[in-house]
């Protein structure tokens, strides 16, 4: 992989083994009443998601109210949450080894070993999210691990999901709605997003438009349709959205219709469509479920789609882009596959028949593609920009030396045309994954030999994508061994030169000490500055949460702040290793420059998590445009 570059490409025939390989992508153009794939550009153009429509207002939406600080008595169910395969197993182990904390040669070069010297970011908000102390409207949850924190933040609004529940504030920390199913911006919309409530949804704010999105995705096989999709595979992925049925949109019967919307107009035949809740035996495909909010406000609707997924659509990361939403996404722990998929963005955000095109890469670690922070945008038709770390912990290769990058195009006018460019390597210095990797006993805590999972093999949400002027930055962050002997977050700011080539500007590990600091998230705002939360512990310190940042002006590579402290951890986890699958920084679009960030901990004596949401800024920013 190291010495490679590939093309991944639609439309061209493979080449032979080499430097340059490139693989056909099959197009799909399925209908209800035809179960064969069509391979026709024009009648690509033009295709229906298995169904879409608009819903009520999603205040309307909610479950059943539970008495004021009661919680709900009933776990989520076990589907929701991707299957965890080591889960059983180190509930069962009574003895925790510690972790081998190797680190190659070269990777000490850019670690930055003491605390900055700057004040820290001045923290503007500090308050309970989703977890064990939060009261919401609609009273308390059980939350299950490991958690998967989303945040998005607009004008007035800070969003959370976490797993299979959702909750929305006020920017100073009132909970207007929550916690709910996840799943109930889905009422009434039939089909599984409807039937099933899972975990590892997330929200962000698309500040270009100024709409919410929500990505749900079903891990639930559902009942075999009549023109199933075969699951593709590398050098034939590339799938168009299996068509809905006749008369989309149209998933329920009474359409919500937004302020100023024209009416919809349902043929006489389009009745509600059935909920599909898994029956024993259930071998068709799985499904990626989207909402996209009609305007500004959170608690209004959302125009609501299901697109099919033949292939396990775990760990979704979505990604806000000129020409599209990109969603990314592990097809199982047990294989090295990734799908890429971009749905529709223009389409989606009038409520139109929108596709879902998706390319299959194989040998790869997790994906992201970059978010777009701010205003300012990329050119016109520039391709999205992919990133993976290197190394591949199922063949045990735990360490790199490269950042690998793709570049995504769509074509939704003619989809032979959509291509992922790459992996083109980008040398970094050395690193070796924290703790070898996901689902490792890693993180020590005071008073229990039980350790917490380090998910040191991949890039962290977000990859960040911010442009100052005529400058293009991409920043990223993820978790690695330090010579100090725990955790340190690695981080990069990579540039976009005149050929939109992606180079390494600067990088550091932040490392000031010997505990862990892991499970970050990193952003840029619109002075330049760089910031990133992220958990800490390791004995004799309990796992928090806490915040660093860097100005433009510093030296390369060096977090200038102190430390600010979110939330300190006051007790251990003892029922599970799993701690956060990860965290979210959000930017604050009022000002430009506010960072938001959210992360677990546990307060004393609780047996589970909670999570805290906080708001920095950092210098030069004052909070108003």
């Amino acid at each position: 992989m190291k010495s490679k570059s590939l093309i991944w490409k639609v439309g061209a025939p493979i080449a032979c083994a080499g430097v340059v390989a490139t693989v056909t992508v099959s197009i799909l153009n399925r209908r209800v009443d035809s179960p064969s794939p069509v391979r026709d550009r024009q009648a690509a153009t033009v295709h229906k998601s298995v169904a879409h429509d608009v819903s009520a207002p999603l205040s309307e939406l909610t479950d059943v109210a539970w008495p004021s600080g009661t919680t709900s008595s009933a776990e989520p169910p076990s589907g929701a949450l991707a299957p965890d395969r080591d889960y059983d197993q180190e509930q069962r182990d009574t003895v925790i080894p510690a972790p081998n904390i190797v680190v190659p040669r070269g990777a000490s070069s850019v670690e930055q070993r003491s605390e900055g010297t700057r004040r820290a970011a001045t923290m503007v908000a500090n308050f309970a999210g989703l977890g064990a102390d939060f009261v919401g409207p609609q009273g308390n949850a059980v939350l299950r691990n490991p958690s998967d924190n989303s945040l998005a933040v607009g004008p007035n609004h800070v969003f959370q999901i976490v797993n299979s529940r959702t909750a929305i504030f006020t920017k100073t920390g009132k909970p207007l709605y929550g916690p709910v199913e996840t799943a109930n911006v889905f009422k009434g919309f039939g089909g599984a997003c409807d039937a099933h409530n899972n975990g590892d949804a997330v929200v962000r704010y698309d500040q270009l438009a100024d709409r919410w999105l929500i990505v749900m995705p079903i891990f639930t096989r559902l009942p075999k349709r009549a023109n199933e999709p075969s699951a593709p595979r590398a050098g034939q992925p590339a799938a168009i959205s299996q068509a809905g049925r006749a008369g989309q949109p149209g998933a329920a019967a009474q359409l919500y219709q937004p302020p100023h919307a024209e009416p919809t107009q349902l043929p006489e035949q389009a009745g509600p469509r059935p909920r599909v809740p898994r029956q024993a035996g259930d071998s068709g495909s799985y499904a990626m479920c989207y909402a996209v909010s009609t305007g500004p406000n959170p608690l209004g609707s959302y125009y609501r789609y299901e697109f099919v997924r033949p292939l396990f659509p775990d760990y979704p990361r979505p990604a806000i882009w000129t020409d599209g939403y990109y969603v990314p996404t592990s097809t199982g722990d047990a294989v090295i596959q990734k799908h890429a998929c971009v749905a529709d963005r223009t389409r989606m955000l009038k409520g139109e028949d929108a596709t879902e095109q998706c390319v299959i890469i194989d040998d790869v670690n997790f994906l992201n593609n970059a978010d777009i922070d701010g205003t300012q945008l990329p050119p016109p038709g520039s391709p999205n920009i992919m990133m993976a770390a290197g190394g591949t912990q199922l063949r045990k290769v735990m360490e790199d030396d490269g950042i690998y990058v793709w570049k995504f195009h769509v074509d939704w006018k003619d989809p032979s045309l959509t291509k992922a460019v790459g992996p083109v390597k980008i040398a970094v210095a050395p690193y070796h994954y924290l703790c070898d990797g996901q689902l490792t006993n890693c993180v020590s805590q005071p008073g229990t030999d039980r350790r917490l999972d380090a998910q040191g093999d991949k890039l962290m949400t977000r990859l960040v994508y911010r442009r100052i002027g005529k400058q293009e930055s991409i920043v990223a962050s993820h978790s690695v061994n330090t010579s100090v002997g725990g955790g340190g977050m690695r981080w990069y700011e990579f540039r976009l030169d005149k050929n939109r080539d992606v180079k390494l500007y600067q990088q550091g590990t932040y490392a000031p000490d010997s505990n862990f600091r892991w499970l970050g998230s990193a952003t840029m705002d619109g002075k330049g500055n760089i910031g990133i939360g992220y958990s800490f512990g390791g004995a004799p310190n309990f796992a928090g949460q806490r915040f660093t940042g860097r100005t433009p002006s510093d030296p390369k590579g060096v977090m200038s702040l102190r430390e600010a402290v979110l939330a300190t951890g006051e007790a251990a986890q003892l029922n599970t290793l799993r701690w956060e699958d990860y965290t979210a920084t959000a930017i604050d679009p009022t000002d430009d420059c506010t960072i938001w960030y959210v992360g677990d901990y546990l307060m004393k004596n609780a047996t589970r998590y909670s999570s805290r949401i906080g708001a920095f800024r950092l210098p030069g920013c004052s909070g108003t445009r």
